[in-house]
């Protein structure tokens, strides 16, 4: 039975039209040996007719039947326009832990990194990179709505969709074409697909047990097309977690609810209806970590403790994030080659968090709080601070595609969304519960909203913001000849952020500030198929990165000239698809500029902070992926990386001194991936390896991290409803550091942390 769910992905397809291309992508593209069609596909006619109507979004996705590619963890589509990798949904279920986050999915690809999710996989926040690119420098999308913090474009990998909610992931590495939408293209989309409906009734019980006393249950309900309500079908999933994590004292829970229901409204339009509902709590410091000294004394895994005389105390170091994401979306042919989507959205996240100052003290330190008169020191009492982050977002996305003549289709559309946040911060003591009187006294000034208003000492900041960003594209597929596409494009950016903030960030008085944004960006892409199995393809693409709310927290904006950060991209490369041979690789060039850059004024002009755009950087490589296939159900795979990151040289505009060129922080130089893979009957088995590069801490390239990597193993086998199996996450218990904070680094004070070492998971499924 072919595992792939998702054959053919334009961003924001329906999962039925997904299911139904590879139906028609089997029978088309590998008649010599077809695998069989899934049960719930619908008939070649009508999967011929939902690839047609499919409108683009970033890059197609066309897996063909091939034994390699029913085996393989990651390959490509032949309609790709840029570098792409596939993880398929048998691989997240097959081959990953339950508890795995969706930068763990990607981690198997070709260039991606991560680090974080020290206490254990998918049970603390990771964070990932696209050939160097760090979090906040890409996008990630969710059925085609991306997502992220309003403050910047960053992503928190535990906190919305769980491996639950994810049917296949996506990632692209580049800036897609003009229809793919977000803040931050020209890094890269991770696109994740939500879980695909079927046509017959059926679902899972799942419970595992594992290392660190983590358990996890998880349910899913698929209804099946019920006839009697129109075709209506649905698929509904939950689960708990719970672990005392890898590092001490450092317990997690997660509960996880989603459901999407597709209703068919006649013969030409489809609506769906998605939502999911999330919720952590943990303990853990707002900057977590701990330093070579601690380490030295509490073992390299020492985070939290138990005594209250601590700033490590867990009841002072905790979080509770909430989430909810909304989709609704409406799919229909309006007439022949005529294709109408739209979806809209909302998302909410919030984040409360009690942290200690400073986790990295040492036994004997003695702390201090201060009192109300904001002199008096408190003796003994622990410093920490509350904090709020939460938003709401709604958007909505609307796309037009439409057939010019047998050669020539237009799609056209545009994003629409607006945010609104609260942030804030006060000083506690953690000891008493009471305030902590230790901020500077601030004065607002003459010409501010509040004139000679004093800020009370214990608050650090409160502050609402609202964002507004609006993109409007076009781009033209024409087929000039059998098998070549060539896709111009052109995108507009409009984006706008505004605080109202009773106490501002930095500043600490009252404050509106805003502004305002734009780029226009050209593309084009092409994709020449001469054979059905074999592709080549190359993109020119612009993107951009939207300045940082932070621009904002200054005394006055006007003395900032700060524009979006730009990238030229260049990229070629080819796929192949065989009957057990699945192969793609490609080549890379992005110049990078208008780099943010801040600094305090030295005139003595008193201009305070300054947002500016120097230099920039230029990112080049190679990366390839292949699957071998055999006859009787084994597979051996590989991917591979050479990534290369640096600085511009630039002259630093306080010093006015020469910038040499350096390597981008957190960026490996390569990165590399490989193993054998092995479905028969009731037997699953695989080995799997990734291999993260050397790397630099720090831009200044003082602090070296040395190559690392993780080999795991998982096996099941299915005894007639039941699956019973075992996942060993690092088997050769690998514990290299990979990531510190803090640079040069300093054992007293640095942050270092490692690879979570072995955990051994067992699983049993039931099936009906």
């Amino acid at each position: 039975m072919l595992n792939f769910t998702t054959a053919r992905v334009r961003r924001g397809s329906s999962t039925l039209a997904l299911v139904a291309v590879l139906t028609a992508g089997a029978a088309e593209a590998a008649p010599a040996e077809p695998a069989p069609a899934s049960s719930s596909a619908p008939a070649p006619a009508q999967a011929k007719q939902a690839q047609q109507d499919a409108i683009a979004e970033g890059s197609d996705i066309v897996v063909t039947a091939t034994k390699a590619n029913e085996l393989a963890p990651v390959t490509a589509s032949l309609k790709t326009t840029q570098p792409q990798a596939i993880v398929s949904r048998s691989f997240i279920e097959d081959s990953l832990p339950a508890t795995a986050d969706f930068n763990q999915i990607a981690l198997i690809t070709p260039s991606v990194s991560n680090f974080g999710g020290n206490n254990g996989i998918g049970l603390s926040e990771s964070k990932a990179q696209i050939r160097g690119f760090q979090d906040g420098e890409y996008n990630i999308t969710y059925d085609g709505v991306p997502f992220g913090d309003t403050n910047d474009p960053t992503h928190h990998s535990t906190t919305f969709f769980p491996s639950n909610t994810i049917e296949t992931l996506v990632v692209d590495r580049g800036p897609g074409n003009a229809s793919q939408l977000g803040q931050a293209t020209f890094g890269g989309t991770f696109n994740l697909f939500s879980r695909a409906t079927r046509d017959s009734f059926g679902g899972a019980l799942e419970a595992t047990y594992g290392s660190f006393n983590t358990y996890l249950g998880r349910a899913i309900l698929q209804t099946g097309k019920m006839e009697k309500l129109g075709g209506v079908s649905a698929v509904f999933t939950g689960q708990y977690v719970h672990s005392d994590g890898r590092s001490s004292f450092s317990k997690y829970e997660n509960y996880n609810l989603f459901g999407k229901v597709i209703v068919p409204i006649g013969p030409d339009v489809t609506l769906t209806l998605l939502g999911t509902y999330n919720k952590n709590h943990f303990n853990q410091a707002d900057s977590d970590g701990s330093t070579l000294a601690q380490q030295a004394l509490f073992g390299k895994y020492y985070a939290l403790n138990d005594d209250p005389k601590t700033s490590q105390y867990y009841g002072y170091n905790r979080t509770v994030k909430t989430t909810d994401f909304e989709i609704i979306k409406l799919e229909a042919n309006l007439a022949p080659g005529v294709v109408f989507d739209n979806r809209a959205f909302t998302y909410y996240y919030d984040n409360e968090t009690l942290s200690a100052n400073d986790v990295t003290t040492l036994p004997g330190t003695v702390y201090n709080t201060v009192a109300a008169d904001g002199k008096t020191k408190i003796i003994g009492n622990i410093p920490g601070y509350t904090k709020t982050n939460k938003y709401r977002v709604f958007g909505d996305i609307i796309k037009l595609r439409a057939d010019l003549t047998s050669f020539a289709t237009l799609t056209v559309g545009a994003w629409l969304e607006f945010s609104n946040t609260y942030r804030q911060q006060r000083d506690v003591d953690l000891t008493t519960g009471a305030f902590n009187y230790v901020e500077k006294a601030v004065t607002a000034p003459a010409t501010g909203l509040n004139p000679g208003q004093v800020t009370p000492l214990y608050i650090k900041f409160d502050q609402n913001s609202q964002g507004n960003h609006t993109e409007e594209f076009a781009e033209l597929e024409l087929r000039p000849i059998a098998g070549l596409k060539i896709t111009p494009g052109f995108k507009h950016v409009d984006f706008g952020r505004k605080i109202d903030a009773a106490y501002n960030q930095t500043t600490r008085y009252a404050q509106r500030n805003s502004n305002d944004y734009t780029a226009d960006l050209p593309f084009v892409t092409v994709n020449y198929q001469p054979t059905s199995n074999l592709s080549v393809y190359g993109q020119y693409a612009k993107g951009f990165l939207a300045p940082p709310l932070s621009q904002l927290y200054v005394a006055n904006t006007t003395f900032s000239n700060v524009e979006p950060q730009k990238s030229t991209n260049y990229q070629v490369g080819a796929v192949y698809h065989g009957s057990h041979l699945s192969l793609d690789a490609d080549v890379y060039v992005i110049n990078f500029t208008n780099k943010f850059y801040s600094f305090t004024d030295t005139s003595g002009q008193n201009l305070g902070t300054i947002f500016t755009n120097i230099g920039g950087a230029l990112y080049k490589g190679v990366e390839g992926q292949v699957t071998y296939a055999f006859r009787n159900g084994l597979a051996v795979f590989a991917n591979a990386s050479r990534n290369y990151a640096k600085t511009v040289v630039y002259t630093d505009p306080v010093t006015n001194l020469v910038v040499p060129r350096t390597i981008i922080a957190k960026a490996p130089m390569s990165t590399a991936a490989g193993g054998i893979l092995f479905k028969h009957g009731p037997y699953r088995f695989s080995v799997t390896d990734k291999w993260t590069g050397p790397q630099y801490a720090d831009l200044k390239n003082t602090t070296r991290i040395s190559p690392y990597n993780t080999v795991n193993l998982a096996a099941s086998y299915d005894i007639g409803p039941f699956r019973v199996g075992l996942d060993v996450t690092d088997l050769l218990d690998s514990q290299k550091i990979n990531q510190i904070s803090g640079t040069p680094l300093n054992a007293n004070t640095s942050q270092v942390y490692y690879q979570p070492g072995r955990a051994i998971t067992g699983q049993v499924t039931y099936k009906f």
